[in-house]
């Protein structure tokens, strides 16, 4: 029984270690000195002129929060639908459940007004 915790022990000895080790070859092995070639700009090509710190509004976060919930409903309800003729009357259940949760998310979320785009 001890060899057992002894293994998980090295395992999670193993498991931290190794990224570790890899961070710190890295960082040894890169390079010290930064040049103005290392500190432009690569990935649009333009140097920003003026302020570049840009506030969006919250309203975009939100229909992103709407949108990763529903798509999130769609990876929950594929399997469940492809196993549906294997699955007894308790799944059919649970995603009539499943979905009156995210039913009543949209509803107080459209009550609120969350999805009016203004």
């Amino acid at each position: 029984m001890l060899n057992q915790y002894l293994f998980i022990g090295i395992l999670a000895l193993a498991s931290f270690a190794v990224p570790v080790i890899g961070i710190g070859f890295a960082w040894l092995i890169s390079p010290k000195r930064a040049n103005p070639l290392k500190r432009s700009i690569y990935e649009c090509g333009l140097e920003t002129i003026g302020e570049t710190w840009v506030q969006f509004r919250v309203q975009y976060y939100i229909y992103a929060l709407v949108f990763a919930v529903f798509d999130v409903e769609i990876a929950f309800l594929l399997p469940w639908a492809v196993a549906y003729n294997r699955l007894g009357l308790v799944a059919l259940v649970d995603v009539v459940i499943f979905l009156g949760i995210l039913a009543t998310a949209l509803a107080y979320a459209w009550r609120k007004g969350a999805l009016r785009w203004s």
